[in-house]
């Protein structure tokens, strides 16, 4: 209770805007003629954020004044930032006996032209429009740095004047052999073969032009017999990314340099280099990526399978905008009163559900700070109020918002998405089942109807089991659906009260006798009655002891029936009740560093709601800063996992995205476990 008027005082301080930024300044001494937008681009920040740190220079820009700037990158001269860039031939290339001359572009700064921002361009659209950088469009617009690119805007793009370069370098030279070209080799695969990249390859052999051909000789390195490593299609390959050492691959593909060096004898010589395939143990979900049937390797294909871990992906940490719109009423509270608050807070439930809500996502939001990203977070309260709601939506257009969570309602949810729809800003419903999906909305609630088919998915794998349905009158909608898709499953229903004619919840030993047949049986349970759950779990637990025969229990809708206290734990455990799930139901020493944390801040553990918060507000914020937008998010990240939810959006047709990460657990003695 005391975590709960904390955070209520917090939001009454701090008037519903709390900003989370990394702590890390450098100061700037004002010089002759310089202002703030020449400020901003030597610093690569936005004026926005000289501002929020140096409120004085909105009106003022006095000389030899110290500014206070966000210590993004060191500053540049202006000489620095328009000086033409030379690339260098790349490290440990495998040379010929000649020198190899590189021929590279260095761009020098000319003019720039406008550009007036049209509906759907992004920062990328543009680069591969004017063949320039992110970074170079970013940093001749300073304000991108800290908000997005949106319809209307009108951005300078910079001309460059291209200019050849020519950089030698002269290595020693290696001895080279010869190799025949075979069926289905292509360049990849023999580059691979010879613990060289393509593009080292193609410099030892530039007389190749039109690709290979089986039968063709090629020059490659000189390897001693059985050093030689050919390609394995019982392994997956990785092509290593700029800039990419041993502790990020571990990150993302869960492998340390002794195992990578295991299967890749030449790392220990070689070391890491661009564009080189490692080969590691098969499993989809470890590519970055993919051989396809023509040997063409194509990147960034990241398959449904082991979470992404977003940390390793994150492309920047600069300024993001992120609303949370709660229904918190703190119009109606009196802090003055600590028995009246006290009092309020136990009675509203929906009070109750936001601080539980928000308590978590603000243990994200301290993580993240942390980590050295820079957040601006309004938390609003929309007073469960569609008019409170209007009042927001003006200053959350106006601001450039990246994202907002909630309203929790779905009537106030809908009025918030159509309205931001117009700015294409992305609304995501954290706890509610059913909201319209329009194209901005992202449901992070997975679909009752996917829960009903992982199950009846997984118990399919099992040809050979017989198949019992029991369920009572408040569920023949699920009687019949598991009927058609097992359509020789026997069906029991809940006895009827011979008076009123109305279902009692319970069956008798001999209805459930009578179903059961020799062998393995999986028993469906669809219900919400605790007595009726205690009632036939208790008869199945008696006739699994049998030796002809055995039981497993589950339903396609596990709630709080089968966590009441008239059911046995112990008979579930023994009937290995296996059910589907929107949130893990961890054992009490997984993610034991979280419900710590949290009870250190509030003096109690974690509750599910309070979970998902800290859940949602990490995914929301590591997939905004490792993908474009949240819209990007959905093809560049296909699963991720945190403590007790999933999340992996497809687009819906009905227009916005769903959620599909949902979990099957069982009972493994008296601990649940997740059922691969």
């Amino acid at each position: 209770m005391i975590k709960r008027i904390l955070i209520l005082v917090c939001f009454f301080t701090l008037a519903s805007c709390i900003s989370v930024k990394a702590q890390n300044f450098i100061t700037h001494k004002v010089e002759a003629n310089e202002t703030v937008s020449s400020i901003a681009t030597k610093y690569k920040v936005s004026k926005t954020q000289i501002y929020d740190l140096n409120p004085d220079a909105k009106n003022e820009l006095k000389l030899n004044a110290v500014l206070i700037i966000p210590n993004n990158t060191k500053p540049e001269s202006d000489s620095t930032q328009e000086s033409s860039k030379v690339s260098d031939v790349k490290e440990n290339a495998v040379a010929s006996s000649k020198d190899i001359d590189d021929t590279k572009n260095a761009d020098t700064l000319q003019d720039f032209k406008t550009h007036k921002v049209k509906r759907k361009e992004t920062l990328y659209s543009l680069s591969k429009l004017y063949n320039i950088s992110q970074d170079n469009i970013k940093k001749y617009n300073p304000s991108l740095y800290s908000t997005n690119l949106r319809k209307g805007d009108v951005i300078k793009i910079p001309i460059f004047k291209k200019e050849k370069v020519i950089v030698t370098k002269t290595t020693k030279a290696l001895p080279l052999g010869k190799h025949v070209v075979k069926v289905k080799e292509g360049k990849w695969r023999i580059a691979s073969s010879y613990g060289i990249t393509v593009e080292e390859l193609d410099a030892l052999n530039p007389q190749v032009t039109n690709g290979l051909k089986v039968g063709d000789t090629i020059n490659i390195p000189i390897k001693e017999v059985g050093t030689i490593n050919p390609v394995d299609d019982k392994y997956s390959y990785y092509k290593v990314l700029p800039k990419e050492g041993f502790f990020r691959l571990k990150l993302k593909l869960g492998l340390s340099q002794e195992e990578l060096e295991l299967l890749n004898p030449d790392l220990k010589t070689q070391g890491l280099k661009e564009g080189l395939l490692l080969k590691i143990p098969y499993n989809r979900s470890y590519l970055n990526t993919e051989v396809t049937s023509n040997n063409v390797v194509n990147d960034s294909v990241i398959a449904l399978g082991k979470p992404t871990n977003l940390l390793a992906l994150v492309r920047n940490k600069d300024l993001k905008s992120i609303a949370f719109m709660l229904p918190f009423k703190l119009n109606t509270i009196e802090l003055d009163s600590v028995n009246e608050t006290n009092n309020r807070i136990e009675n509203d439930k929906l009070l109750n559900l936001s601080l539980e809500f928000y308590s978590g996502a603000e243990m994200a939001l301290d993580s993240l700070k942390n980590l050295g990203f820079n957040l601006n977070v309004k938390v609003l309260d929309t007073q469960n109020k569609q008019s409170t709601c209007l009042e927001f939506i003006d200053g959350l257009i106006s601001n450039k918002t990246d994202v907002v969570i909630g309203p929790f309602m779905p009537s106030n949810f809908n009025l918030v998405a159509k309205k931001l729809l117009v700015s294409n800003i992305p609304v995501v419903n954290p706890l509610t089942k059913k909201v319209d999906l329009g194209h901005n909305v992202f449901q992070s609630r997975p679909s009752e109807m996917l829960l009903h088919q992982k199950i009846i998915n997984y118990v399919k794998q099992d040809s050979t089991s017989h198949i019992v349905i029991i369920h009572d009158s408040k569920n023949i909608a699920s009687k019949n659906s598991l009927k058609l898709a097992f359509p020789n499953a026997t069906v029991v229903a809940s006895r009827l009260n011979k008076k009123t004619k109305e279902d009692d919840f319970f069956v008798y030993d001999l209805d459930i006798t009578k179903a059961l047949k020799p062998g393995k049986n999986i028993v469906f349970l669809e219900t919400q009655k605790e007595g009726f759950v205690s009632n036939v779990s208790s008869i199945l637990n008696s006739k699994n002891n049998l030796k002809h025969l055995s039981v497993v229990l589950t339903t396609t809708d596990y709630n709080n029936a089968f966590q009441g206290d008239e059911v046995s734990n112990k008979h579930l455990s023994q009937l290995n009740f296996t059910f589907p799930t929107i949130a893990k139901i961890n054992n009490d020493n997984d993610n034991s560093n979280f419900i710590e944390a949290y009870k250190a801040k509030y003096n109690e553990t974690p509750s599910s709601f309070a979970t998902r918060g800290f859940d949602l507000t990490m995914d929301i914020v590591l997939r905004i800063s490792s993908s474009e937008t949240l819209y990007h998010s959905v093809k560049e990240v296909s699963l991720t996992q945190y403590v007790e939810n999933k999340f992996s959006y497809t687009k819906s047709v009905l227009g916005g995205f769903q959620n599909n990460g949902v979990f099957l657990e069982k009972y493994d003695g008296l601990n649940l476990v997740e059922v691969e």
